[in-house]
């Protein structure tokens, strides 16, 4: 199990760095949102 999880690490790990920028990116857009309001 943890062989199967380490090869599928290695073998997309160009993807994961865009996939780990993509989810910072959702979670600012996200705390964004939610602080909006107490602009207004």
């Amino acid at each position: 199990m943890a062989h199967d999880i380490r090869d599928a690490i290695i073998r997309s790990r160009s993807t994961l760095i865009a996939d780990c920028v993509g989810a910072a990116a959702l979670v600012v857009l996200l705390m964004g949102s939610l602080s909006l309001p107490h602009l207004f």
